[in-house]
């Protein structure tokens, strides 16, 4: 698969690196491509459209308070892709950017002909590449609109390491609302914990009714 990522942090980086190492063409997308260039990130870098357009999927990994502007003036290169957005919008006091909604609904409304789908926000970078680095199985959620966009993004997934078992679809992408304030119990987790790398695990009952 080509995969275009938009951004060039920590998260972008890390998945990216996965990716590849799983065969996937990846390539970062940066505002200051040659910038980008210059840090030596050991993958290739462009410029946010030419990632685009590079992409069969499109992961956001931009932060969340300028990604709505940042992806809404690539609409038309967005337009028929599947994109991956893991962003989550915190304000500089750690609150949420967007409390009554969600970043992935927002993009999912800008973007009307792009197929979004909300998933691994609730662990760190280092957690979304390494699933089995963790002390036990976890959780990985996917909200999004697209059945077919869901399943492609869940093959990724397994890519990064996730079994099917560990997936869990939410449903549509007003689902990505929990997902994203998720984010203020991690930040308390983290402190109790003492590490960000770390991730939850939804234990259903023994018996479950059909």
């Amino acid at each position: 698969m080509r995969i275009g990522f938009l951004g060039t942090g920590n998260v972008a980086r890390a998945v990216a690196t996965a990716a590849a190492a799983a065969g996937h063409d990846v390539v970062l997308g940066s505002r200051d491509p040659k910038a980008a260039a210059d840090r030596e990130l050991g993958l290739p870098v462009a410029g946010l459209t030419e990632a685009v357009e590079h992409g069969e999927t499109v992961v956001n990994a931009t932060p969340g308070t300028v990604s709505l502007e940042l992806l809404g003036g690539l609409r038309k290169e967005l337009a028929g892709k599947i994109l991956l957005d893991i962003a989550v919008g915190l304000t500089d006091d750690m609150a949420l950017a967007h409390p009554n909604s969600s970043i992935g609904e927002q993009l999912q409304r800008a973007l009307p002909d792009t197929r979004v789908v909300k998933t691994l926000v609730t662990m760190d970078s280092a957690a979304m590449v390494d699933p089995g680095g963790l002390s036990g199985e976890s959780t990985v959620f996917l909200s999004g609109d697209d059945a077919g966009a869901k399943a492609e993004v869940g093959a990724l997934l397994g890519d990064l390491g996730w079994p099917a078992d560990s997936r869990l679809d939410l449903g549509g992408i007003e689902t990505a609302r929990g997902q994203e304030h998720h984010a203020l119990l991690f930040i308390g987790i983290a402190e109790a914990l003492g590490t960000h790398t770390f991730n939850i695990r939804v234990v259903p009952p023994k018996t479950v009714a059909k």
